[in-house]
């Protein structure tokens, strides 16, 4: 029979033993000593110059002094003498100047976070991960960086995500107080699309680019082109609002055509043109002039044209283009007006187009 126990080394009592009382006093000091293991440090060769009754020691390799030979065994500083208790396979260490546990596995003490995860069903950071969001992390900031060349790495930095079919969606939900106010993805195809939502219900799509060709399209663009299908007639020295009862395009509605005004949905740097065709009425001598007002009241800066010259029926055009900044709610027409001879703006060439552009 041993005289102590088999996982500890703890001594035993044995029959008629005198002074029993010492045997098991050196049991509990070993018991002190292991139980719940706390050590102070891990990086130490030699025994400090003056320890605390009870302070324990992982012993560094290299060791020296009364602690020669005792390399990675933990030193117990114990009325008023060290201690060696050798380690063994799975035991556990607190190290409290690194906050570190460690267990040692037969050879060295090892850090208790593994090197690598794998397969996990869920991982929380600061929250609880569920099956609907298994991997779950509450925090204020978080950083990816590059493995560097001189740590054996490229230098780049990848972040993957993929999804199985086009028809899948694929992207990031931009939320705020947990409403959905964007996303920014592949959403059932393989074009890369920007949209936002006011309510996380509706969603418009700002921002849209063919993954085929690499085309920008911006469906929700403030942008129109108006025309008229009808000579306007207009008198001599009166500017006059031209009436543009078509549109070939139309986006968010900004053009009216009862109305014959373009409205800013949006404040922002707009871009106008017009196209006014000349259609003679009495006399080619007629003086052709154009104009882009703001609010009914104010010439736009820029837009104001004249054909002064003989016109050919049919064939002689005033071109105007521009930039304005707008507030949301401004409203731009065409006008024109004749001087020496009354005439008329000819129908279907005559128009007037814009879009915001920043």
């Amino acid at each position: 029979m041993s005289d102590t126990t088999t996982n500890l080394l703890l001594p035993y009592i044995l029959a008629a033993q005198a002074q029993k009382h010492v045997t098991h006093n050196e049991a509990l000091r070993l018991l002190d000593g292991l139980v719940q293991l706390s050590a102070l440090d891990r990086d130490l060769t030699a025994p400090p110059g003056s320890p605390a009754d009870g302070d324990r020691h992982i012993v560094a390799s290299g060791a020296t002094g009364d602690w020669a030979g005792w390399d990675l065994n933990v030193a117990l500083f114990t009325d008023g003498a060290w201690l060696r208790l050798p380690p063994r396979t799975g035991w556990r260490a607190w190290i409290e100047d690194e906050g570190l546990l460690l267990v040692y596995d037969g050879l060295e003490w090892i850090s208790t976070t593994p090197a690598s995860l794998q397969n996990m069903a869920l991982l929380g950071i600061g929250t609880t991960a569920d099956a609907s969001n298994p991997f779950s992390a509450k925090l204020n900031a978080a950083l990816w960086t590059a493995k560097t060349v001189a740590e054996g790495g490229t230098g780049d930095l990848f972040y993957t995500m993929n999804k199985e079919a086009a028809g899948d969606d694929l992207g990031l939900t931009l939320q705020s107080g947990f409403v959905t106010k964007a996303l920014v993805g592949l959403f059932g195809s393989d074009r890369f699309r920007v949209a936002v939502s006011a309510d996380g219900s509706a969603f418009f799509d700002g921002l849209s680019v063919d993954n085929a060709t690499g085309i920008v399209h911006q469906p929700r663009l403030p942008r129109f082109k108006a025309w008229t299908n009808y000579d306007n007639y207009v008198g001599v020295g009166t500017w006059t609002k031209i009436g543009l009862n078509n549109t070939d395009y139309n986006d968010q509605g900004a053009f009216d055509a009862g109305t014959n005004l373009f409205t800013a949905p949006a404040d922002g740097t707009y871009l106008f043109g017009a196209t006014l065709l000349y259609k003679v009425n009495s006399s080619t001598a007629a003086r052709m002039r154009g104009r882009l007002v703001l609010n009914g009241a104010t010439d736009v800066r820029g837009s104001y044209g004249e054909i002064s010259g003989a016109h050919v029926s049919g064939a002689t055009a005033l071109w105007l283009q521009t930039m304005v900044p707008l507030t949301a709610g401004d409203t731009v027409e065409l006008q024109g007006t004749f001087r020496a001879q009354e005439g008329y703006f000819a129908a279907d060439q005559t128009s007037l187009w814009g879009c915001k552009i920043g």
